[in-house]
């Protein structure tokens, strides 16, 4: 009795299975699965373009993020009423005191600098981010706060370039344009981040000479500056490709066309 009822089992598991897989294999049959859009050759080509204007973006901010030209602090260049006088020029992760000899000066100069001359240099590491001491330039002490934030701005951008590069590098190797809306989202903050960075640095420079006035000095923000703020223009411009791009109606091809037509 007990055999006849397991054989029994045995039969209605399998008719059971039979049936399911018909009605699998008609559903599937029914049922088109939409596969994601490629790219064409011309909008690969541009997404390549855009790319590389960003990876100059991206190669500019590291530049400026790794240098201590960020502002230059001079002093007057009479100051000690002696042949040398004194600058510093610092960036987001350390600074450095020059001295340099008068005669070098450019007499038209009333400030000591610029940095690019020859003289002695004493280059020392911020302690904020490691013990929190405040540094102290020409007996006017930093805020680290404002300081810290611009690096924290700057370090965030550059993690937000990084994972837009690997949407880029991920579209052009599934040669899909479904990751370019996240790299546009990724660009344009990281360029908006660099240029917030910047603002918080200037912020941070003029608490500084606010702290002290014993001594008279001369402030300009350095070229590591500029390098940082095409850097962000570049990356906006960039992510804003992207975006372009990545709309079925590309808006861009248009112009183009109708370019063309009224030449022609």
């Amino acid at each position: 009795m007990w055999s006849n009822f397991f054989l029994q089992q045995e039969e209605d598991g399998r008719v059971g299975m039979a049936a399911m897989g018909g009605a699998g294999s008609k559903g599937g049959r029914g049922v088109k699965r939409s596969r994601p859009p490629r790219m064409s050759d011309s909008q690969e080509g541009k997404i390549k373009l855009a790319f590389f204007i960003t990876i100059i973006g991206v190669t500019l901010t590291v530049l400026g993020l790794g240098t201590e030209f960020w502002a230059e602090l001079s002093q007057p260049k009479h100051f000690r009423n002696n042949q040398t006088c004194e600058m510093a020029h610092y960036g987001l992760w350390k600074s450095c005191v020059r001295t340099l000899w008068v005669s070098d000066i450019d007499p038209e100069r009333e400030s000591c600098g610029p940095a690019e001359l020859p003289g002695e240099t004493n280059c020392t590491f911020f302690k904020f981010y490691t013990s929190g001491e405040n540094a102290v330039i020409f007996q006017k002490s930093t805020e680290k706060s404002l300081h810290i934030a611009s690096a924290m701005l700057a370090l965030l951008s550059l993690f937000l370039m990084v994972m837009g590069s690997l949407c880029i590098t991920m579209s052009l190797s599934k040669s899909v344009p479904f990751f370019l809306k996240p790299a546009t989202v990724c660009f344009v903050l990281s360029g908006i981040l660099v240029l917030l960075s910047i603002i918080v640095f200037h912020q941070s420079v003029l608490a500084l000479l606010a702290s002290d006035h014993s001594i008279p000095l001369h402030h300009e923000l350095s070229w590591s500056v500029a390098c940082i703020g095409s850097a962000g223009a570049i990356l906006i411009f960039g992510g804003l490709m992207f975006l372009l791009l990545s709309l079925p109606y590309n808006p861009l091809e248009k112009c183009f066309h109708q370019q063309g037509s009224s030449n022609a």
